[in-house]
């Protein structure tokens, strides 16, 4: 695993999607986002990485490709950095969500291994296949442009926090978190130790 990674958030997405459930659904920049995207490459260039990495999603890859053309290094694509699967949340607004199925989204944060949202991916595996992604980059300065959920999921792993707090560990748009290597020492000691699932039925 690399020594030096930046993880760093998408900016706004296009307006139409505001107030609307969106994670593995893909959408551009807003205006603001792209100019957001814009001024946040120059600053994130400055930390002279020698890879960009990006999830597999359209508002991670307009920054990311961005910030690679600045420095001049390799910028790659990544599933594995998308967002949460929300299945057939996806596309609806989280007012008609709550509307639907009440209190039921609380499942994310109190029942992460089981609670699926939409029928999608569970809070566990979406950290599961974060930290994986952070344990597969390749030595260097890193920058990743991902999304809020993998994020605050790699950083409350490496805390071990519980998933009802990890909404705090959620990075605004744009926002950049250079991890310390005692974060990605927790975080690939605990993935090392994580029980299988024929030892937690």
């Amino acid at each position: 695993m690399t020594d030096h990674v930046l993880l760093v958030r998408h900016t706004a997405v296009a307006r139409n999607w505001a107030g609307r459930c969106y994670g593995r659904s893909d959408m551009g920049l807003s205006r603001v986002g792209q100019a957001d995207a814009q001024r946040r490459a120059i600053e994130i260039a400055m930390w002279e990485p020698s890879l960009v990495v990006h999830s597999d999603l359209i508002r991670t890859r307009i920054f990311a490709q961005r910030i690679a053309k600045l420095v001049g290094v390799p910028c790659l694509e990544d599933s594995k950095w998308r967002e949460r699967d929300f299945a057939e949340w996806e596309g609806r607004r989280w007012s008609a969500i709550y509307r639907t199925t009440g209190n039921a989204m609380d499942g994310m944060i109190d029942a992460p291994d089981s609670f699926r949202p939409g029928g999608g991916e569970t809070t566990d595996e979406l950290a599961a296949r974060a930290v994986d992604a952070l344990q597969a980059l390749p030595t260097g300065r890193v920058v990743v442009i991902t999304h809020g959920g993998p994020v605050a999921a790699i950083r409350g792993r490496a805390a071990e926090i519980l998933p009802r707090e990890w909404g705090a560990l959620i990075p605004s748009l744009g926002e950049a978190i250079e991890l310390e290597a005692c974060c990605r020492s927790a975080t690939a000691a605990r993935r090392a130790h994580a029980p299988r699932k024929a030892e937690l039925s």
